[in-house]
């Protein structure tokens, strides 16, 4: 039987229309005659959604006892039993309550595919497993309910339900997705506009991303190897000479000028150990490329031509930007350039541009860091200048200007030997010395035609000839490898120093600092290994690359740091002259370990430095704040204590309240300064379990007024997973807060309601407000912000609040009250149990 294909509809966010189109589409197909079933459609309770249900045949859902309630799933049996062509399935993400078939719905949707039945689902961004970090910092909310990538990427078919922010906050404020009392909550936490942005754009991206493997994987397939220009993609072929930033700054504005252009930077280094340019420079064009959207890559290639139009057609580039060459204009006699060779063979299905720029005939100057070694084609050439060099010169002597004495002829063959050594080094000018003093001995000294010599001195000559060919190739030879040594030397040295000056900065983490190594040396990969003693087993500090060495046994190459430090590199074996740049690269990972290790030391040293801090403004706040309610309290006992003054009744009673409201004022002086040191000294260990509200936020209220406080907590909001202990103290802490700047004979309105797998408390109050650049300042310890000549305190009680509820998994900020005043919302996880029901809607549907 045939696997079923399965179509994803994808949103951003829940309302944006997922489970509506899904219904559109399965409208359309039972129009068209086709079998088509709802298995499972939540429409939470949205009229435009219930609607579409009718003329759909639904088929039963299974009724699922779970903790005294029953829920309804999606039953797979019935679903395999009707066979039907299309079914429809919401919610792909969901988890199935305890006792059904498989643990995630998308399980069930895996049983019906196998069974041959076409599925259609639905799906947010924020349920992919892989962005559950993504979202989390996005939104500030950890999504419970995750599907794997891969069942998602293995769809046949995936559609992208898009809608603006503006839009989507309008259908919420319009009561189409949430009902009346959560729409306020949910559009000033979730649905902010900052937030469904970033969402959005996290949709595009990754249906951006599986179209492109789509095309891939087409491409592929079909062995296509003509580029497709779905999009622009530019290329900008680099040096590392100046120039590059103009070529990068030219392709970003050709990339602007098409919808969705992309900008990548390549530079192709040799295969032989150090690249030939300036690091300085190369960084410095990365950095000018990712700044300006685009990404850097780097490959090795000794053939540049071909490793460029191989990359840019591995990426389905349609357009590769170059320098016109920097040569001059004698130096085209040695090949016609990088720029013509990849224009010429680039095809008719890749553009290429040669932009000028001011480094044009400048000279390509000396290689940088090419070894001793000189180029392929300077040896071919100095090896035909010293061997066919000789015979030509021998043809022209004889045709053209014969009879022209010995002595030029000696003289021009030197001169041969000469242009040998330059080219090809000291074993083409060999060559070419030896060669040369066998034809001037058989065509030229007398007798002619033998390899005998009459005459003495041209004997003398002879050989002063060849000592001089040799010399002279000898110190041209020297020259040119002293010359090599030193642009290797300078090359070293400039990685060094700008290596150096970024560690000392600081501006180079562990990680950056090898894969620099790795693409310096053309390395697979790089670690840094270390271990505790010579007995003991290696660990890896930092690593870069696929499978990266675990000990130094296993590298390719290793060099050791100290005694119990090694830089360990796979890929290829490094000539001895690359281990001395790659000893200093090693050195400075050390340094980059040390340094790190250092400021962690310091990070410790500063939150002590902050423990003293707290415990110098502790003891400010105990010799005033905590002596203003002890002096009452020892006047009244002082007073009552009087034997020469008899107190009435009601006098007795007063000096009691007295005694009694100070005790209160130095109890909460004394737990909140308690309960801080909990927080510094980190011995918070909240006991985290099921906990409704409606039994804690009465209990935090025992210290204010009862006429002071209005609450509104539903009796069918989910349990939260809490420390009852602690939420209740943070609980009592703002409003208490509220209270004290509510003006008097207004109400602190404590309300609370349930938003995607979390619950908020809010606490309303109608007095003075704070600015917003002192909303995060005020849950600072011991500030006091426009405290009412009721404020009393060390400033502590909005701290320690804050502290308790992050210490929960939780959060809690400050917001503007409409109409004037203070919201103060304490955010907390709701029970895990509860996330597993299906029946709450917060983060499913259209």
């Amino acid at each position: 039987m045939a696997r079923g294909t399965l179509r994803i509809y994808l949103g951003a966010a829940p309302g944006v229309g997922k489970t509506y189109a899904m219904l559109s589409e399965a409208h359309r197909r039972v129009e068209r005659g086709t079998d088509c079933v709802v298995a499972f459609v939540e429409h939470h309770h949205r009229p435009r959604t219930e609607v579409m249900l009718h003329g759909l045949e639904q088929l039963p859902r299974r009724e699922i006892e779970y903790r005294g309630g029953i829920f309804t799933e999606m039953d797979v049996d019935a679903v395999l039993r009707r066979a039907p062509k299309v079914a429809l399935v919401d919610e792909l993400a969901h988890t199935n309550v305890p006792g059904s078939r498989n643990t995630k719905r998308w399980q069930d949707v895996e049983e019906l595919l196998a069974a041959g039945i076409d599925v259609i689902s639905t799906v947010n961004i924020q349920h992919l497993e892989s962005l559950g970090d993504v979202v989390e910092s996005i939104t500030g909310v950890r999504q419970r309910e995750t599907v794997p990538d891969e069942v998602v990427r293995r769809a046949d078919q995936i559609e992208l339900v898009d809608m603006s922010p503006q839009a989507l906050r309008r259908r919420m404020a319009h009561g189409n997705i949430y009902k009346p009392d959560k729409v306020d909550a949910a559009l000033s936490n979730y649905f902010r506009p900052g937030n469904l942005t970033a969402l959005r754009e996290l949709a595009l991206l990754w249906v951006a991303d599986r179209v492109d493997a789509y095309l891939t994987e087409y491409r592929s397939e079909h062995r296509v190897s003509t580029i497709w220009g779905s999009r622009e993609r530019i290329v900008v072929g680099l040096t590392g000479g100046p120039e590059g930033r103009t070529l990068i700054r030219r392709a970003a504005r050709l990339a602007e000028k098409g919808a969705g252009g992309e900008v990548m930077a390549v530079y192709i280094s040799r295969s032989d150990g150090l690249t030939a340019v300036s690091p300085k420079e190369l960084a410095l064009q990365r950095t000018l490329v990712e700044d300006l959207g685009g990404t850097f890559h780097q490959v090795v290639g000794d053939d540049i031509p071909a490793a460029l139009l191989d990359f840019a057609r591995g990426v389905n580039a349609t357009q590769i930007v170059l320098g016109v060459s920097r040569r001059r204009s004698w130096q085209y006699v040695f090949g016609p350039g990088v720029g013509a060779t990849v224009a010429r063979e680039s095809g008719p299905d890749l553009d290429v541009h040669l932009i000028t720029h001011a480094e044009v005939g400048m000279g390509r100057g000396l290689p940088v860091a090419r070894g001793a070694r000189l180029g392929r084609s300077r040896v071919i050439g100095g090896w035909l200048a010293g061997v066919l060099g000789p015979f030509l010169l021998t043809w022209l002597l004889n045709s053209v200007v014969p009879d022209i004495g010995l002595a030029n002829d000696m003289l021009l063959f030197l001169t041969l030997t000469v242009a040998a050594a330059l080219l090809g080094g000291l074993l083409p000018a060999l060559a070419s010395a030896v060669v040369g003093s066998t034809l001037l001995n058989w065509f030229f000294t007398p007798p002619v035609h033998t390899l005998t010599i009459a005459d003495p001195q041209n004997i003398v000559a002879i050989v002063v000839f060849v000592g001089v060919a040799v010399a002279v190739a000898s110190v041209v030879d020297l020259a040119a490898r002293r010359t090599h040594q030193a642009a290797r030397l300078r090359a070293e040295s400039e990685i060094l120093s700008f290596l150096a000056g970024n560690v000392l900065r600081g501006e180079t983490g562990l990680e950056d600092l090898l894969e620099r190594v790795r693409e310096t040396f053309g390395m697979e990969s790089v670690a840094l290994l270390e271990r505790a003693g010579e007995k003991d087993p290696w660990t890896c500090a930092g690593s870069v690359g696929p499978r990266p060495a675990t000990t130094p046994d296993a590298a390719d190459v290793d060099v050791p740091v100290g005694d119990h430090m090694a830089l360990s590199l796979r890929g290829r074996v490094l000539p001895a002259a690359d281990r001395r740049v790659l000893a200093a690269f090693a050195a400075q990972a050390a340094v980059v370990v040390d340094r790190r290790r250092l400021k962690g030391e310091a990070d410790r040293a500063e939150k002590l430095a902050e423990g003293n801090r707290i415990r110098t403004a502790l003891l400010a706040a105990v010799s005033h704040d905590l002596r203003t309610p002890l002096a009452g309290i020892k006047a009244a006992v002082t007073s009552l204590r009087s034997d020469d003054v008899e107190w009435s009744e009601e006098d007795q009673a007063e000096l009691l309240e007295a005694i009694e409201e100070g005790a209160d004022r130095l109890d909460q002086l004394v737990g909140n300064l308690l309960d801080m040191s909990r927080l510094q000294t980190g011995t918070v260990a909240p006991v985290l379990r099921e906990t409704d509200l409606d039994e804690v936020v009465p209990m935090a209220l025992g210290g204010v007024p009862e006429d002071s406080v209005e609450l509104d907590i539903p009796e069918t909001l989910p349990m939260v997973h809490v420390d009852r202990g602690l939420l209740e103290r943070a609980v009592a802490n703002v409003v208490e807060n509220a209270v004290k700047h509510s003006p008097p004979g207004e109400k602190v309105l404590v309300s609370a309601s349930a938003l995607a797998n979390r619950v908020e408390v809010r606490v309303v109050d109608r007095g003075p407000g704070v600015p917003d650049e002192a909303k995060e300042r005020i849950f600072e310890p011991f500030q006091r912000y426009g405290d009412s000549p009721r404020g009393v305190g060390v400033g502590l009680g909005l701290a320690v609040a804050r502290g308790f509820t992050e210490a929960l998994r939780g959060t809690v900020h400050a917001e503007d009250t409409p109409g004037g005043g203070l919201t103060m919302v304490l955010s907390v996880p709701m029970a895990p149990e509860r996330l597993e029901q299906p029946a709450l809607p917060a983060t499913a549907g259209p």
